[in-house]
């Protein structure tokens, strides 16, 4: 394994051990050159997933994608990249129980904002605005009053009511 600091190819593992989820093995790695210590996993090679975009495009999935798209949409709240990682694990076992190899972004994005609507609602509002392409406020407001359970108000508060 090459170092990420020295680039050395002299590395020894430390420690290995499973990760929570049993998908994959952690390896802490030290460097023999630098003595730098740097963190690995391994994963199952699996049969890639093509993901089938909103334009008829297809590409690879990619979990890191997703990942991404999360970590932004939960910036600054209390959520744990542990949290998000069991989020992603858990919407990539799905698709791979499934059948088929292609499966549409729509889909992916519905997993995701299911999962992640108990785990943050301000995260949720953040990664839906983005998913769903919200064009103005009103889609918004529709969001946040479906998410507090509430009917749509026609006529919302002006600021002078709202206080």
């Amino acid at each position: 394994m090459k170092c990420p600091f020295c680039g050395s190819l002299k590395t020894r593992v430390i420690n290995s051990r499973l990760t929570s989820d049993e998908a994959s093995i952690r390896r802490r790695r030290e460097c023999e050159a630098c003595a730098e210590r740097f963190t690995t996993f391994e994963h199952v090679e699996r049969i890639p997933m093509i993901v089938v975009k909103r334009d008829g495009r297809r590409q690879e999935f990619d979990r890191e994608r997703i990942v991404r798209g999360l970590l932004t949409a939960c910036q600054k709240r209390p959520v744990s990249f542990d949290k998000l990682e069991e989020l992603v694990t858990e919407v990539e076992r799905e698709l791979e129980g499934q059948a088929e190899k292609e499966v549409s972004s729509l889909r992916i994005g519905e997993m995701v904002l299911t999962s992640l609507r108990s785990l943050d609602e301000v995260a949720y509002v953040r990664f839906a605005s983005v998913y769903r392409q919200f064009r103005d406020v009103r889609e918004f407001s529709e969001e946040i009053q479906e998410l507090s359970g509430r009917p749509g108000d026609d006529n919302p508060p002006t600021e002078i009511e709202a206080g």
